[in-house]
């Protein structure tokens, strides 16, 4: 990795994996002049899905140690750079405590603070799209396809409610670590066990099978990460989606194989298929609220929302 040069203006980092090819970049100017963030920049940061530490350490050591590095956000790498560099760190929020893992990084009194934010954000951008009471009226699953931080804050955000709750999370993933750190987290936030289901997806068609079991008014979420970094879609052409059901693939970018398949089926099956922009919004409008420490309240997503809307 190339040696960083010091930011010579208020600078935010991304730190992901193909982060040129991000909306973000657009949108980022436009959003700073609307919030009256003098001279604030965006600067983006690739790095190869499960790096080594000593390269996460780099990025957060830098960012701690240059004045005008106020803070980043962090994609596909959450659990890597929590792992790897936590010790870099002076504070983490609560839910970067319980979830071992970081979203957003910020400086407050000259502290370096890590966060997750995912859980907040997928609460907003799920409200969004979710009916009231749809799992009480209905008691639905939630299928998680990938056990990486994003899921495990959608799971967060589901298992609020009690009385308004999928009857059973279902999460599959490639890696048995990533589900046995999955099952840890959930551990540590006290949430009943038995809630939860766990699939090893080492093997063409496992998640079709998950699929076909399910009840009609589910949650399926591709969490995956393909479609948008990588190619592909975790469940084949001929996967059927449960009926009546809502349909969450996290990215807006890509070859979005997922949503493809889903709006094929969306007619038939009177399935609600939503795209990850959403998301997207509310995932970075949190992140700049807490790095430039500027308020940012529900009128002010939406003026947001639709400056980001005529640049996509």
């Amino acid at each position: 990795m190339k040696p960083f040069e010091p930011a010579k203006q208020p600078t935010i980092y991304f730190i992901g994996v193909t982060t040129g090819r991000s909306a973000i970049m657009k949108v980022f100017p436009k959003w700073a002049d609307a919030l009256g963030l003098k001279d604030a920049a965006i600067r983006g940061i690739d790095i190869e899905l499960h790096a080594e530490p000593r390269i996460y350490r780099e990025v957060v050591a830098f960012i701690k140690e240059d004045e005008l590095s106020v803070g980043a956000l962090v994609t596909a790498h959450k659990l890597d750079v929590f792992s790897a560099a936590r010790d870099l760190f002076d504070d983490f929020d609560p839910y970067a405590q319980a979830l071992q893992e970081l979203s957003c990084i910020s400086k407050r009194d000259g502290r370096l603070v890590g966060h997750a934010k995912d859980p907040i954000s997928s609460g907003l951008a799920m409200r969004a799209f979710t009916p009231p009471n749809f799992w009480k009226d209905h008691r639905g699953e939630a299928f998680l396809m990938g056990a990486g931080g994003s899921a495990v804050a959608i799971a967060s955000s589901l298992i609020r409610q009690e009385d308004n709750r999928p009857s059973r999370i279902t999460v599959s993933d490639l890696s048995p670590e990533r589900l046995e750190h999955f099952a840890a987290v959930i551990r540590r936030m006290n949430a009943d066990p038995a809630l939860f289901d766990y699939v090893l997806c080492d093997r063409e068609g496992a998640n079709d099978g998950v699929l076909a079991r399910l009840p009609s008014h589910s949650l399926i979420v591709n969490a995956t990460g393909l479609g948008k970094d990588r190619p592909g879609s975790p469940i084949s052409d001929e996967a059927s989606f449960p009926a009546d059901s809502l349909v969450w693939e996290l990215n807006y970018r890509g070859d979005l194989r997922f949503l493809e398949q889903a709006r094929r089926q969306a007619e038939a099956k009177r399935l609600k298929v939503h795209d990850g922009w959403i998301y997207f919004i509310h995932g970075w409008t949190q992140v700049i609220a807490e790095v430039f420490h500027v308020p940012i309240g529900e009128q002010e997503v939406e003026q947001l929302a639709r400056v980001a809307s005529e640049l996509h």
